[in-house]
């Protein structure tokens, strides 16, 4: 991943990022477009190439990325895939989901990772390649982050630090957070090559005869392919790596190869089930990697990183601008790690489904896709934990049943939702006609009207879910609620950098 000239740093950074993955990138996007100072630290040299095993953006992650003018040119880098298929009779139609991106884009990580790199720093990012983190510790003032690069050790001093440094984390464990949880496949392998004999256009996921497979277009010829086969089960990450055993598992899994050839890239690697058990230490938090860490079945491993940005970035552009106390960063926490937990237990039951092998796990399968197939209710369920777009938030004793779902994109009079929020800004939707004065909140707040009659008042927040509603309009009632997630009026508000739309 080539990035261009540093930008000059700053001295004193308000938010330290550790981490130049998906989740720290697109973090350190969303600060920098809040008018925040950050620094992000990647021990890895600059212009290195981060290839990891992410190969799927769910529709949840493209809404969000929408609401940051990427969508659009993220999809014009891989294959638009509409059907997820799961041993060979568990069809789940993506075409049809309540989105504006109904749909799942199969691409490499590292194109993710451009855009949002790109976006950091134009928006004024500060990275330090070749840079170790080798401690972090904090008073009640900010935190100092102990770093070593080019042989020489220094610190920086910040408000806060984000540890998005991955299952390793350095900053985890300098914050005392452990990580409890186990490894539960080893000696997955994976690869990208040609076919001869392309399938359907499709991601698919068989199992059978001791091992499971999956397969995923990239749309430039090459096809992610992996698999797993319980007679090699126990070989390490670093046991040689051979094409013909990848062959032999797609061939057991598929009953075909394809005629796999041509190998851009080949690895193995074991995939563990792990979850702090607090996302937030004080002045230290953790997203991504660094804060849960599950099996790659229905590949929401990077998504999830993103989506943990997205909800993390928003409150601490809110609390050091000085509009929200700093109590709102623990709602991170309360949001966030219920769906980690989430999709640590979807994910691994579907790694389970996959590897069974036994008469009794192979019948529990059967059962499971064949509930899945034909309860309608259990069929959106688990679309919905699979592309993101079912999880929402805890709402608040006595707030209407509404608040914390995720809210679609939705037509406005003057454009759409997810346009509005590329400000960065929370999003009062009024009915035709109404009107609310949102001077001394400009920073914070924009003020939208519905295209139609709906009389409901919607608060969106910038993270795309819904903050407030009422079934009808009030102003007082509105008043109290804008107030209460973007603070009271100031008399000169900084102007925060708006999105330009792509």
């Amino acid at each position: 991943m080539t990035s261009p000239p540093r930008s000059p740093e700053p001295a004193a950074p308000h938010v330290v990022v550790v981490g130049a993955g998906p989740t720290g990138l697109l973090l350190a996007g969303d600060l920098a477009a809040a008018g925040i100072a950050v620094t992000v630290l990647e021990k890895r040299p600059e212009g290195v190439s981060n290839l990891t095993r992410a190969f799927g953006v769910h529709a949840r992650t493209l809404e969000l990325l929408d609401a940051r003018g990427l969508a659009d040119e993220l999809i014009g880098t891989g294959q638009v895939i509409e059907e997820l298929r799961l041993f060979g009779s568990v069809p789940f139609d993506i075409s049809r989901l309540p989105s504006h991106h109904p749909l799942l884009l199969v691409t490499p990580q590292y194109e993710v990772e451009r855009l949002l790199l790109r976006r950091a720093l134009r928006h004024g990012a500060v990275f330090r390649h070749d840079t170790e983190v080798h401690g972090v510790e904090q008073d009640a003032d900010g935190v100092t982050v102990s770093i070593r690069s080019a042989g020489t050790e220094s610190s920086l001093r910040a408000d806060y630090a984000v540890g998005a440094d991955g299952v390793r984390s350095t900053v985890r464990a300098a914050a005392g957070i452990p990580f409890p949880g186990r490894s539960v496949i080893r000696s997955v392998l994976l690869a990208d090559v040609r076919l001869a004999r392309e399938p359907q256009l499709t991601v698919r996921v068989e199992g059978g005869d001791g091992a499971f497979g999956f397969i995923a277009p990239f749309g430039d010829g090459y096809w992610r392919v992996g698999g797993w086969t319980r007679a090699g089960r126990d070989l390490p990450d670093s046991a040689p790596v051979e094409f013909e055993d990848l062959r032999s598992i797609t061939e057991r899994a598929f009953g075909t190869d394809y005629g796999m050839h041509d190998v851009r890239w080949i690895a193995r690697y074991h995939s563990d089930e792990r979850q702090a058990p607090r996302y937030r230490a004080g002045r230290i938090l953790l997203a991504g990697d660094a804060a849960h860490q599950h099996s790659p079945a229905g590949g929401q491993g990077m998504n999830t990183g993103l989506q943990d940005a997205v909800n993390l970035g928003w409150k601490l552009a809110a609390v050091l601008g000085g509009w929200a106390p700093d109590t709102l960063l623990d709602s991170y926490h309360a949001e966030r790690h219920p769906v980690g937990r989430a999709v640590l237990r979807s994910s691994g039951l579907n790694l389970r489904l996959a590897m069974a092998h036994n008469p009794v796990e192979v019948a529990l399968r059967l059962l499971r896709t064949w509930v899945v197939k034909h309860v309608p209710a259990v069929s959106r369920k688990a679309i919905g934990e699979i592309t993101g777009i079912g999880y929402r938030y805890p709402a608040p004793r006595g707030a209407h049943r509404s608040v914390g779902e995720r809210v679609p994109d939705q037509p406005l009079a003057d454009g759409r939702l997810y346009r509005a929020l590329r400000a960065g800004k929370f999003v009062l939707v009024l009915p035709k006609g109404a009107a609310f004065d949102p001077a001394g909140r400009e920073d914070r707040l924009l003020v939208a009207h519905h295209p139609d009659d709906r009389p409901a008042p919607r608060l969106v927040r910038p993270d795309g879910h819904l903050a407030w509603t009422a079934d009808r309009m009030d102003g007082d009632a509105v008043e109290a609620a804008v107030r209460q997630w973007t603070g009271p009026r100031t008399l000169a508000s900084a102007t925060v950098r708006e999105e330009v739309s792509s």
